[in-house]
């Protein structure tokens, strides 16, 4: 979905982004080819789930389907840490930087995508995922100042909002209906993920915690959450088929579970920049299967405004750089 922040400075805890970390440098050959698979995996997967969020809002609300990906999430991941036998980490600032993170990175936007996946197409909500690397770089370089914005990312950052404006087409006229205030929500929703990638690098990147820990604490922890709050969001009806259940299950044990688990090892393995561009991927499968499974349209407006945040990404990620000749 992002990329992780760079290590917090200690001499013999593992990184989780940092590409000069030593599990970096121990990947190599054949280990290499299986961390590019899961990196295509999760862009696959995560790509998808704009797909099963759809199918599973035919017959279930919102908070539902955010309750149901969250607690099926936590299940998925937590047998995987009981077969690996991995500990909790026991210092108690972890686990309050991990549960600002379960609010922030999996709480609220899952909330906000849920709903507003009621009011816009599949695809849409794909591309607008993609602005989570400007937010990032808002947050990085203007909220938490754990960088520096050059002047290359701050036009990357304009670019962005340029490309966001073509996807919200004002030209059409701005009347306030469900499906602008759906897609502002959905930028809310990539704000928080920007958010919560800098919180990471400034407070808990480099906690010693292996990449299946800590994808299981942040989903686990968002889990709890969310079953405190079931009676608010996910006590009502529901109505179930195949389709649904199978989105559902596909949704919460694949795409908040185990592709949570691929993206943390390609993180720590490639780094945050190049692990990052699974962003490209995301956008291009969830329009894809938008446009073949559920026929939905599709206006020039949306792959245009596409191309142009993927512009600014490439900007606020210092991507572009002219190379001088020797």
């Amino acid at each position: 979905m992002s990329t992780t922040p760079p290590p917090i400075k200690r001499s013999a805890a593992p990184s989780s982004g940092s590409p000069a970390a030593a599990p970096a440098r121990s990947i190599a050959g054949p280990s290499n080819a299986w961390i590019a698979l899961q990196f295509a995996l999760t862009g696959i997967v995560w790509g998808s789930s704009f797909l099963f969020m759809k199918v599973a809002l035919e017959g279930m609300s919102p908070g539902q389907v955010a309750w149901s990906r969250l607690v099926l999430g936590a299940i998925t991941l937590g047998i995987f840490v009981s077969l690996r036998r991995e500990r909790l980490p026991r210092v108690p600032r972890v686990w309050m930087h991990m549960t600002v993170l379960a609010i922030t990175f999996c709480v609220i936007p899952f909330l906000l995508f849920s709903w507003a996946q009621q009011h816009v197409t599949s695809g849409l909500a794909s591309i607008y995922n993609a602005t989570t690397p400007i937010m990032t770089a808002v947050m990085a370089g203007l909220l938490f100042r754990v960088e520096r914005l050059k002047g290359m990312q701050i036009a990357g950052i304009v670019v962005g909002i340029l490309g966001v404006m073509v996807l919200i087409a004002p030209w059409e006229g701005l009347d306030l209906d469900q499906s602008l205030i759906a897609q502002l929500a959905i930028l809310g929703a990539t704000a928080c993920y920007g958010f919560s990638l800098a919180y990471m690098r400034k407070f808990v990147s480099n906690s010693g915690m292996s990449a299946l820990m800590f994808s299981f604490l942040n989903i686990g922890i968002a889990a709890l959450i969310m079953l405190v709050l079931t009676p608010v969001v996910a006590l009502g009806e529901v109505t179930l088929n195949p389709w649904i259940v199978g989105s559902v299950l596909l949704l919460g044990c694949l795409g908040t579970g185990v592709a949570y688990i691929w993206n943390q090892n390609a993180l720590r393995a490639w780094g945050p920049t190049r692990a990052s561009t699974v962003t490209y991927l995301t956008p291009v499968v969830g329009v894809a299967l938008g446009l073949i499974v559920l026929g939905e349209p599709l206006t020039w407006n949306e792959p245009a405004g596409a191309i142009v945040v993927f512009l600014g990404i490439l900007l606020a990620q210092d991507r572009l750089r002219l190379r001088r000749r020797s």
